[in-house]
Formats: structure tokens, sequence, C-alpha cells
């Protein structure tokens, strides 16, 4: 069969590729041998999101008297049930998607794909048949796997993945968690909030290592204010299985220590999927472990783009999704503005939520710029009293001389939502006086963005 479009892979990048081609007249298959939606909807993003709504929830129920409402009995998390409802929430996001490919005419071709040329893409069905298709296009979006480090092997039952922390059989009593980026930052704070012993090990002098450093400081303050146990500057050396606890060798500043836990939950990024799609065959360059591309995505093969996980840039879902827009509007003729990297906003769904855009602190002091900090905390905010959800602040940085918003840096109760703001102001090139002067409802949290702002140029009123 002839296809304007064939996209090989159906996550955030993929689905939403072929979802625009198809709105601009393309005829378009779909090649995914799994759930549609990729992992993000079947075993990341959204599914994390309905476990930690879970452990919010049960949170809540176990402060329940803090907010005038007697709760009778004990309050007690029920693994199992927070699992199914993760499970349900992610089936009926990839069934969403199957209504949108019906609505927008797109073939969902079942199986495995392989490009063969610039043109043509071989899929192995699930009875081992294969078949070839042919398209004037291709995008490649595969996405990504759990990374394995030498000394942290996966077994799969006491050391694990992400995918494997989402479905265990019960609850562990206790949990070492090796990375402290979003995902393991996020199943620690689960795991912790619903009663397992959690060790969070980081690396690097920070937990969530990404972020400015006031706001990884705040979250391991908070981390431990809720019982977490955190180590950083600290590296696994080897994990023993043998036993029936795991006994993790872990290097520190101080020598070396061994952890036991039930659990080892291996969180130190991810792989890129570029085995077995064909891209040496086809000729398609490969550079640092990932699919050269130009701004459009387009490969070294003419015809042939990649978007996503496997592309440099951050491996982010609506990162994803935006070069796939950006890849099909290309394809069809249309001029859109390149991806701008320098304004991608990144969320940690962890409690207090972590969300940043833009330049660091430091990293605008290394870039030269002569800045103005404002910072707002959460303690003076009266919607975040109201809520019971006082940790937390959102940093502002701006350029002294222009008044242009360098970054933002947010740690606190709805930052993931709000950070949205921060996105479009700096896109519109608005000013620290702009945002001062631009009336936020009160009471809100998003007030503690105006108040920042105000703070840089000391002109805040509540602090």
């Amino acid at each position: 069969m002839k296809y304007d479009l064939i996209v090989i892979g159906s996550g955030p990048g993929g689905y939403v590729a072929a979802i625009r081609a198809s709105q601009l007249g393309m005829k378009v298959g779909v090649v995914e041998k799994s759930e549609l939606g990729g992992i993000c909807l079947n075993w990341g993003c959204i599914p994390t999101k309905s476990l930690l709504k879970s452990a919010q929830v049960f949170e809540y129920l176990k402060h329940a008297e803090d907010y005038g409402v007697s709760v009778e009995g004990e309050v007690k998390a029920d693994f199992t049930n927070m699992v199914k409802r993760s499970r349900g929430v992610a089936e009926s996001m990839s069934k969403g998607i199957q209504f949108l490919f019906k609505k927008n005419k797109i073939d969902h071709i079942n199986g495995y794909g392989t490009i063969i040329d610039g043109s043509t893409v071989e899929v192995k069905g699930s009875n081992n048949k294969k078949e070839n298709y042919s398209a004037d296009h291709i995008i490649l979006a595969t996405g990504a796997r759990s990374k394995e480090l030498p000394n942290l092997k996966q077994d799969g039952k006491k050391v694990i993945g992400y995918r494997e922390a989402m479905t265990l059989d019960k609850q562990p009593e206790s949990m070492v968690v090796v990375g402290s980026g979003a995902i393991g930052s996020e199943f620690a704070n689960f795991y912790n909030t619903i009663g397992t012993k959690v060790i969070l090990v980081e690396f690097l002098p920070n937990i969530v290592p990404l972020e400015d450093e006031e706001i990884s400081r705040q979250l391991e303050r908070s981390f431990k204010k809720a019982g977490m146990t955190v180590m950083t500057s600290s590296t696994v050396n080897s994990v023993d299985t043998s036993d029936k606890k795991c006994k993790v060798k872990i290097k520190t500043k101080k020598g070396e220590e061994t952890l036991e836990a039930d659990i080892v939950l291996s969180a130190v990024g991810i792989t890129p999927n570029l085995e077995n799609i064909g891209l040496e065959k086809a000729g398609v360059k490969v550079n640092s472990g990932k699919v050269e591309v130009d701004e459009y995505y387009r490969t070294s093969v003419k015809g042939i783009y990649a978007i996503g996980d496997i592309v440099h840039g951050p491996a982010l879902a609506h990162v994803a999704s935006a070069e796939g827009i950006v890849c099909v509007e290309k394809i069809a003729g249309l001029n859109p503005e390149p991806v701008n990297y320098d304004n991608i906003p990144g969320c940690t769904y962890t409690s207090p939520e972590v969300a940043s855009v833009g330049l660091s602190e430091n990293a605008a002091k290394e870039k030269g710029y002569e800045i103005k900090v404002g910072k707002f905390p959460y303690t003076a905010s009266g919607k975040a009293s109201a809520a019971g959800q006082k940790d937390g602040f959102i940093k502002l940085i701006f350029d002294s001389k222009y008044g242009e918003l360098l970054g933002a840096h947010m740690i606190g109760a709805n930052v993931t939502e709000m950070i949205a703001e921060i996105v479009v102001a700096r896109n519109l090139e608005t000013t620290g006086h702009e945002i001062i002067k631009s009336i936020h409802p009160h009471p809100t949290m998003s007030e503690a963005i105006m108040e920042a702002a105000a703070a840089a140029y000391n002109e805040v009123i509540h602090i």
C-alpha cells in the first residue's frame, strides 16, 4: 500500500505528527507493535501521574484533621488498587488515540517497522509475516527505553526500571531509587508517600540536577521532611540480589556503605531505540548515539525524518510533539518556525512540584549577563496557606540591561500548571515590568509570579 507519510512509533511525537499530517491532507499510516500512545501514555507520563495523584489523596486523608475534616478509622494505601487505577487511566488514554486515528482516517499498521530505504518500510507482524509499505516520507519516532548501567543490571524482579515500578505485585517495604531526575524523584516521592522506606541515591551533588541549585536544595529539604533518605554525591558500586533483600554497595564521600532493600529502582536515564530499525542499511547518519537531523528533522537520507527521544534535544513528550508538528508542516510545504530549544519547559511532578524554563541563575552568570533575581516564597502566598501547601517559592531571573526574562524556576503546589505563563511571556519577549503590571487574580498561586517579578525590581508588596 502507498502512503504520503508513514510514521514508525505512536508516542507523543509519532501520533501527533500523524494527526497533523492528516489535517494537512496526507494519507498516513502509523507502524506500532504495541499499544497506541507509546511509552508516555502507557508506561510513562500518564500512568505515573495517576499514581502520584493517588499518593496525594492518601496524604490529604492522613492529614484530614489539619483541614477540619474527621476521618474515622485508619487510612490505608491500597497499592493494588492504585496500580489498577493507573493502568485503567493509561488504557483509556490509549483508546483515545485509537479514536483520534479513526477520526483522522489514519491507518494503524500493527507490527515492527524497519526502514529499507527513503520510501520503503518493512513491517513484521505478530505472525512473523513481513510486508512492505511505500511512502513519499517516513518519520522515525521510536522513542527510548530505560537505561541500564553495567553495575546495575535490571532483572525485572529485584532490580527494576520504571515500567516494572508501575506494576509491582505488592508494595515493597523498602526501596533504593538510583537517579534523582524526574523519573527517579517522582517514583521516590510516590513510594515514600504511601509508606515504603525510600533511599534516593544521586551521583551528582544535587537532586534533580538539571534544575536551579536553590530549587534542588528546597526539594531535598522537602523530601527529608517527608521521611525520605537522600544521598547525593554517591555512586552504586554493585547490587547483590542473591538473598531475600538486595544488598546495595554505595560509594559516598565518607567511604563505602551497604544498604539493604526489597527493591532497587534504576532511574539513571533513557536509551534511544535505534537498534534494528534499518538505520545502517538505509544510510541514516547517527551522531553521539542519536540520529543526526536538521532544524526540520530531515536526516541524511532524502525522505526519512526523525523526531523525539532519538534526536538531540530534551527527551520530553511535549518536545517530541512540537518536533512532529514542525516536521510535517515543512513536509506539507508550509513555513513553520523551528522549535526554540531555549524556551522548553521542564516539569517534575513530585510533592512539591518543580517546573522551570530558560537559564538558571548560574547559567545566566556564566553567559555574562548582569542579572536581577526576584523570589517570592509560598509562605507569603494566601492561596498556598489556605491550601496547606506552603513549601516552595518562585524565582525569576531578568537581564538587568533590557529586562529580558531569562529564566524561571518554581517549586511548590501547581507550578507545573503555572510555568506555561512564563513560556508564553518569554515567547512574546515580555519584560519584568510588563509582568508586574499584568494583573493576576487573587487569591491564586500564580500571584507569586507577579510578586517575584516585583521583587526583582524592589517593588514587591507582600514580603
